[in-house]
């Protein structure tokens, strides 16, 4: 099985093409790492891969409740348990590096931070609070050319305390809704500057990210995530023009020499399903550009898993929802075993239940 075979990634080798898919938790109080985390993580060291859930760089980017951030000195000695943890079962681990944007509420950002977007485009819904529950999302403010930059410093300084923390490497996240794609999107980007206006614009804040992060800690330690045709967090979809726009993102990173180049496919959570032609093209264009690896992720079981590996539409596989209940989901794909379904009311509770109480088999 191609999926249980070893792969070079970047400078990390990885004992399988299984990777466990980034998935946001809630677990880390006051959004510093914790030992339970480090639990959480080490029981799913069998992985190739682990990247880990979106992870502040900046008290801006905050806007969840108990989402964790590395920008602080204590956060980063914090993670050090967890890198140590996922190391010890033989894991390669990366800490995706998400700042949420305009995604958040005022009562989950420390004090002093801001809710800061590409443009002055409020959410519609909800988002829950610890202290007051669901409340609607908070307007957000349009950034400046300064904030701008200054966010893409925190970034790169993000990724080296990752590094420095024990990580492998680092993801961006630029995919489901988040700062980056809302500068990417044009419903969501509305300026007139730089960093706004056509497709070649508004790809701009994604590619000084990636270029900035490169600088820090090297292209072979840097993947990033993208989620074309996304609706997630008041995405567009599908607009005009966004065919050519994510082939044009995708080539610039492509020469970058990015370690891979990860697109998330949400249609088995209900979702629009991403147009095919326009995500072979992406994975042709970044191959061709660089030397980099494609992972793909989205409602993957073992036989479809293993048939875009020996297709070559893949390198790695990601694994979301089944990493939650089956801690040791690579034993149970090697000998063909059942998979425990997971709880959905625990996904983002506080504490071990539904997090760290899955047993293995």
């Amino acid at each position: 099985m191609k999926l249980l075979t070893t792969y070079k990634l970047g400078t990390a080798e990885l004992q399988n093409r299984i990777v466990m898919a980034p998935m946001t938790r809630s677990r880390a109080a006051g959004n510093l790492p914790n030992s339970l985390m480090a639990e959480y993580y080490g029981q799913r060291s069998s992985a190739g891969l682990i990247i880990t859930e979106g992870t502040s760089p900046s008290p801006n980017g905050l806007g969840y409740t108990r989402i964790p951030g590395v920008f602080s000195k204590e956060q980063t000695d914090s993670w050090q348990q967890i890198t140590t943890a996922a190391h010890a079962g033989g894991a390669r681990i990366y800490m995706q590096l998400m700042h949420c944007g305009r995604v958040g509420n005022m009562l989950n950002l420390p004090e002093g931070a801001e809710l800061l977007a590409p443009s002055t485009v409020a959410m519609t819904g909800a988002i829950w609070t610890d202290t007051k529950g669901e409340l609607p999302y908070d307007q957000p403010r349009e950034m400046t050319l300064e904030e701008i930059h200054r966010a893409i410093a925190e970034y790169a300084q993000a990724a080296r305390n990752a590094i420095d923390a024990g990580f492998d490497g680092v993801e961006i996240h630029g995919a489901n809704g988040y700062l980056i794609t809302q500068f990417l999107d044009p419903g969501s980007n509305q300026r007139t500057d730089d960093y706004g206006g056509d497709a070649d614009k508004r790809n701009c804040f994604a590619i000084d990210v990636a270029m900035a992060v490169i600088a820090e800690v090297g292209a072979e330690k840097t993947g990033i995530r993208l989620s074309p045709y996304g609706v997630f967090n008041d995405m567009s979809g599908s607009y005009p023009g966004i065919a050519e726009q994510y082939g044009s993102l995708t080539e610039a990173l492509g020469r970058l020499g990015l370690a891979y180049l990860h697109l998330v496919d949400h249609s088995a959570m209900g979702a629009p399903k991403p147009d095919p032609v326009t995500v072979k093209a992406m994975c042709q264009v970044f191959r061709t550009a660089g030397r980099g690896a494609v992972l793909l992720s989205g409602g993957y079981d073992c036989e479809r898993a293993e048939a875009d590996l020996q297709s070559g539409s893949a390198d790695l596989i990601a694994f979301g929802r089944p990493f939650i209940a089956n801690p040791d989901l690579v034993a149970r794909i090697k000998n063909g075993q059942l998979l425990t379904v997971p709880d959905q009311t625990t996904f983002y509770s506080p504490g071990p239940v539904g997090y760290t109480d899955y047993p293995r088999i």
